[in-house]
C-alpha cells in the first residue's frame, strides 16, 4: 500500500486501559506477537453496537483476567486519542482496512491482589507483565504508540 492509500484509511474504534495499583504504578504487558520488548497497557476493539465502557471492562478481563469487581473507574479520556500504525505493517493488521486505531482511554485503579491478574487468558496477548511506574512508562512502549501513551498521562495527570 501507498502512503496515499494508507492516509485515507478510518482509523479503527479502540479503547485502552490505564489500571494503577495501590503504589501508583501501571499495568503493562510484553507482547507475545509481533513486536519485541512491545510492552503496553490493555487494549482492544470495540465490538458493534458496543458501549465503550462495557468494551474496556470486557478487554481488561480477557486480557489480565482482572474482573470489573476489582477495579475502579476513575476517568476517561475526554476525546479519542488516534494513533498510526507504521506503513510497512497495515497490510498485515485486520486485513489492511485501518490505518491505525483511534483509542477511547480510561483510568482505573486495581484493588485486588497481584495474584488476581491472571494473563494466562483463551488468547494469551501478553508473554510477561510488570507494574511500571509511570515516569519509566512512555520509554518501555513500542515506538509508533509511545506519542498517544504521553497524551494518556496528560490527561489523567490529576489522578496520577
Amino acid at each position: 500500500m501507498t502512503p496515499s492509500e494508507i492516509a485515507k484509511l478510518p482509523y479503527r474504534p479502540n479503547v485502552g486501559v490505564m489500571m494503577i495499583n495501590a503504589d501508583g504504578d501501571v499495568f503493562v504487558g510484553q507482547r507475545k506477537d509481533r513486536f519485541k520488548d512491545a510492552w503496553q497497557m490493555p487494549q482492544g476493539g470495540i465490538d458493534p453496537g458496543e458501549d465503550p465502557r462495557a468494551a474496556v471492562l470486557r478487554e481488561l478481563e480477557e486480557e489480565t483476567g482482572v474482573t470489573p469487581d476489582l477495579v475502579t473507574i476513575i476517568a476517561e479520556s475526554d476525546g479519542w486519542l488516534p494513533y498510526d500504525l507504521p506503513h510497512d505493517v497495515v497490510p498485515k493488521f485486520w486485513g489492511g482496512k485501518y490505518r491505525g486505531q483511534e483509542q477511547k482511554w480510561y483510568l482505573m485503579r486495581f484493588t485486588g491482589t497481584d495474584d488476581q491478574v491472571n494473563i494466562d487468558t483463551d488468547h494469551p496477548e501478553f508473554s510477561t507483565w510488570c507494574w511500571q511506574p509511570v515516569d519509566q512508562l512512555v520509554d518501555k512502549i513500542v515506538p509508533f504508540k509511545r506519542e498517544v501513551y504521553a497524551r494518556v498521562i496528560v490527561e489523567f495527570k490529576a489522578h496520577l
